[in-house]
């Protein structure tokens, strides 16, 4: 043990027992300030330790249950932190403001231009896509081409078609099903839909999710929803990275190969339907706009792997989830429901299915959506939260670079400052007060706001509105023997946490 390359560390085991203590004592000393630090030992340990952002001590284990913005909330009016309140999750730094002010400044600021890209999300390709892609040149492209050729008001107008017959086979799927079961799983049903809807905007086709490619596809999208929705402890201690104890990675890698594979041979076919002259610049799927793009927007293999793929994921589950919550809450109150079939009727009568045009006519069903949207958020953390990427404040609040932010969309929501009687489902409320959702109002923003608001937004809830409307106008909606179940699983996004099941009952 002479040797002059022994570490100092090692020679702790050879100190006498007097020394040993004193040492422990001051390392316990030290950890147990920096642990009971407010906002905790992350923010202990960073250049703004002394800042006055008020949060709880130690590390915060709520994102890894299922009512993550519950507790925040709880967190955060107990503490009386609800403009903004810092917190821990191992050696990473929280933000999150729950109220609409704060909230406004951290969405719109372009300090908080970028997202942490969690492993899930760069070992699924995430990172080259417009979801996670860092602010830049790359992300601005892909995004101005998603707004010119997938999410503008004429594209979303030429997919109307589509829509409206997937609601239609949506509906005959519930007629058939009430013949056979006389009861109707409604996620089931709705997820299917969406999947195919988007299907349609992206490849062009549609599948048939019972056999062959689209049960492979449906078996990705699940995969992939999982391992996105999952809390990965490695993302927040570098040193459980390597281990991989939750096999995040692992199986991250392997969903890849095969979406790589099926993403990539659709790739292929459009590229020969394109040199055969089967398709035209600016027409068809978005895998044929992707195709079609010239000079310093064109993207390669990859990068079109990695953005379909995204596509895929951000509007599949969101539409099935929220039209959901919305035909729970109607059977919950039929006098609702009897008033939007009303407005339906008095508009369309019962000679004609209704229609994308018809949906400006009804204001009450809009409203509803609203509501529901206000009550059951899809994203109620707002999904993705916003990384800064340099110092900045927020109010009077030093952020240092590389905290990650967090806005509680469902906390503002259920703010009885902010919402009168704001656990009441009252669609009422938006037809004395034309609130916006697209962003602008921070008091109800579920698809974000700023630079990183949700591009789907419009297509989402015109594909919401017109399948709500079908459903209503075909269906009186009425509760199954084990009533509804408005309990909450956050995942990747809020959804109820036992299936909604119920009768569909034919008005003509």
């Amino acid at each position: 043990m002479s040797s002059p390359d022994v570490d100092a560390a090692s020679l702790i085991v050879f100190l006498p027992r007097t020394a040993l203590s004193p040492i422990l004592a001051v390392v316990l000393i030290v950890f147990s300030v920096l642990w009971f630090c407010p906002g905790g030992l992350a923010w202990a340990l960073s250049k703004a330790h002394a800042c006055s952002i008020p949060g709880p001590p130690g590390f915060v284990t709520a994102l890894s249950g299922d009512a993550a913005h519950r507790v925040l909330a709880g967190l955060a009016n107990s503490l009386r932190a609800v403009d903004l309140m810092a917190f821990s999750v191992g050696l990473t730094r929280f933000v999150v403001s729950s109220q609409p002010d704060t909230a406004k400044e951290i969405l719109n600021s372009s300090a908080f231009a970028d997202r942490p890209i969690k492993e899930s999300a760069y070992e699924l390709l995430f990172h080259r896509a417009m979801g996670f892609a860092p602010f830049g040149e790359y992300w601005r492209n892909l995004r101005r081409v998603s707004a010119t050729y997938l999410f503008s008001p004429r594209r979303i107008a030429a997919a109307g078609d589509h829509r409206r017959a997937i609601g239609e086979q949506m509906v005959a799927d519930i007629r058939d099903l009430m013949a056979k079961n006389g009861v109707v799983e409604v996620k089931k049903l709705l997820h299917f839909g969406s999947l195919n809807n988007v299907m349609m905007s992206v490849f062009g086709k549609r599948f048939d999710f019972g056999k062959g490619e689209g049960l492979e596809l449906e078996g990705l999208v699940r995969e992939g929803y999982e391992l996105l929705g999952v809390f990965n402890w490695a993302d927040h201690f570098p040193l459980l990275g390597w281990l991989d104890l939750q096999g995040v990675r692992k199986r991250c890698r392997a969903l890849v190969k095969r979406v790589n594979a099926f993403v990539g041979n659709i790739i292929v076919e459009h590229r020969q339907g394109r040199a055969s002259g089967d398709v035209v610049d600016g027409a068809g799927s978005f895998v044929d706009v992707l195709l079609g793009l010239q000079k310093e927007e064109k993207l390669s293999d990859a990068d079109m792997v990695a953005v379909l793929w995204e596509m895929i994921f951000r509007g599949t589950d969101t539409v099935a989830i929220l039209l959901e919550w919305i035909v729970a809450r109607v059977v919950l109150h039929p006098d609702i429901q009897s008033k939007a079939q009303s407005e339906i009727d008095s508009v369309v009568g019962t000679s004609r299915p209704v229609c994308d045009a018809d949906i400006a006519s009804f204001p009450y069903l809009q409203a509803i959506v609203k509501e529901s949207l206000r009550l059951h958020p899809p994203g109620p953390l707002l999904s993705w939260a916003r990384l800064a990427i340099h110092d900045v404040h927020v109010g009077a609040h030093f952020i240092p670079a590389g905290t990650t932010a967090m806005v509680n969309m469902w906390a503002i929501t259920h703010d009885g400052s902010v919402w009168a009687e704001p656990n009441e489902f009252k669609p009422e409320r938006f037809m004395v007060e034309d609130v916006n959702v697209l962003g602008s109002d921070l008091r109800l923003a579920p698809f974000g706001a700023g630079r990183r608001v949700c591009p789907g937004k419009a297509m989402g809830l015109a594909t919401v509105h017109l399948w709500l409307a079908q459903l209503l106008q075909s269906f009186k909606w009425v509760p199954a023997d084990g009533g509804v179940d408005l309990s909450e699983s956050l995942k990747m996004s809020l959804e109820m946490k036992k299936p909604l099941v119920c009768k569909a009952v034919a008005r003509c």
